[in-house]
Parts: structure tokens; sequence; C-alpha cells
């Protein structure tokens, strides 16, 4: 299993738009960008901590602590991520051809040398174990969970048929034993919800695993878009020192996105800002740079 805080093992078309949840309650800022369950097994032998991935403290209540953006100061940094949504219902969509990977996109971030923060959804991962292998196993990029399933973990939530609170956590667990299945050694204790949405039910129920909840400032609209300078423009104008830029890794519902890429890393660098990942923001927010 994945490397967690303690060393826990732990268990996408768009089915909706995205939208950043701004609070512990249901609230979301941001404008639409659109389980079966698995036990964890014994915990690995502890590695020291200074190899571990950094993670935000608990929050209030020992709730699930959320991340959006990193320190305004000290550098211009800024992450790109991208979420590998797929459903769990979704394998007959695709077995019928629908393309929910995006390989020019990861070729084009290769390229480029961007490193990138993929969020990825145990059922994407099941559909595409080479990919998934390949992208964790790329020190240019770290893979994080989005669920097993992309079922929303509130209700309300953009159409996304709903987790309820007693299969939260599983569907976390599973998404990472998904993730061991398809041979990614080193998943990141990074959680984000599908479509954004979570509550303070949502934040105890996988406050156990330790993880950090990641969201993020910058709405790149790259869902359903089909003009990619209005894209483009939509991320240059959001980004700001430690932002976290939310994009898709899904071709059939995020086509323009690889062309979006190409144009605003060039951009970006060219701007000051230094490409990194997501734990970089967080190790920089918990002083561990």
């Amino acid at each position: 299993m994945i490397t967690l805080v303690r060393r826990i093992a732990v268990v996408c078309a768009l089915g909706a738009a995205l939208a950043a949840c701004g609070s512990p309650q249901t609230s979301r800022t941001g404008r639409p960008d659109p389980s079966a369950s698995s036990k964890p097994t014994a915990a690995a032998p502890a590695e020291p901590a200074s190899s571990r991935p950094p993670v935000l403290p608990p929050a209030a209540g020992g709730l699930t602590p959320v991340f959006s953006h990193g320190p305004r100061t000290g550098g211009k940094t800024v992450a790109l991520t991208f979420d590998a949504d797929m459903t769990a219902d979704q394998g007959a969509r695709a077995a019928a051809g629908e393309h929910f990977d995006n390989p020019e996109l990861i070729a084009t971030l290769r390229a480029l040398k961007a490193p990138a923060t993929v969020f990825m959804t145990g059922r994407w991962a099941e559909q595409y174990p080479d990919q998934a292998r390949s992208i964790g196993g790329d020190p240019l990029f770290e893979l994080a969970n989005h669920s097993h399933s992309h079922y929303a973990f509130t209700a309300d939530c953009y159409g996304l048929p709903a987790v309820s609170a007693d299969r939260m956590r599983s569907d976390v667990e599973h998404a990472y034993e998904a993730f061991r299945k398809a041979g990614v050694e080193h998943a990141m204790p990074y959680f984000r919800f599908p479509g954004g949405c979570y509550d303070q039910r949502a934040l105890r129920a996988l406050s156990p695993l330790g993880v950090t909840a990641v969201q993020w400032d910058v709405v790149s609209g790259d869902a359903f878009a089909t003009d990619a300078d209005a894209v483009v423009r939509q991320v240059l104008d959001g980004v700001r020192p430690g932002s976290v830029v939310v994009m898709h890794c899904t071709r059939s519902a995020a086509p323009t996105t690889e062309r979006v890429v190409r144009a605003v890393v060039p951009e970006l660098r060219k701007r000051g800002y230094r490409l990194v990942k997501v734990s970089d923001l967080i190790g920089a927010s918990t002083g561990r740079t």
C-alpha cells in the first residue's frame, strides 16, 4: 500500500463540472469546471519523517485539513494539477471507445519538463493501469487520490451521484488499492474531493486516513471547453504566487487542455514563475522546503 502520514496502507469522463469549496460547509467558490470497500493492511515499517511527503496538521476538532494555495510570499511558484476523472460506472463507455485518458497531455508536460500533480480516480487507474504506473513512477509527477468512484462526498454536487457517509473512507482506500494494483508504489497522501464538494461530515469521515484535502485557487475552465485561448487567458489572469491551478486529464471532457498547457507553461516561465508540485507548496507552507 502507499505511504501516508503514518505509513498506513489505505485506500473519469467528468460526470459533472468542478467548483472549488471554500469552507468546511457545503458552500463553494469558483465557476463550474464541470463503492466498493477495501480493508487496509498492516502498517509498513516507519520511514524517517524527513522522507515522508509533507501534509498539513489536522484541522480543529481533528478534521481533515484543507489546502487551496501555497505561500503568497517567498517566490513565484505555481502548481499545475490535473484531475484524471472516471466514474465507477463508465466502463461501458470506455469499452465503446470513449477516451478518459490524455496521453498527449502527459507527453507535452514531459517535453516541457513541467512538473504536475495528477489527482486520479481508482476507476481511471483500473482502466489505464499502464498509464497510471507510468505517471506514478515518473519523478516529474506525483499521483494523488481523487476517490475511486468519482461520486460526490456531499449532496447536490453538480449532478454527481453521492457516496454515503459510511462509505467515504472505503472509497478513498479503494482508490489507493487500485493504484497499488496498477503498480504505483508511492501515491501521495493528498485527496481531492470529486466536484470540489465537501462538508464537515466528509472531512470527519476521512480524518483517520491522515490525508490532506487539496482544493485550488485558480479554476482553468478547461472542462468541456472548446476555446483553448479563453482557457489560457483564464489561467494566466488568475495565477498568483503559490497558486494551485485545476485542469483535467480527460480527452473526452477536456479536449483543449494539451493546447492550453503548451501555451501556459512557457508564458508562466516568461513571467518568472517556477512550476512545482503540490507537495512543494505544502512543504513551503509547513516549513519543509
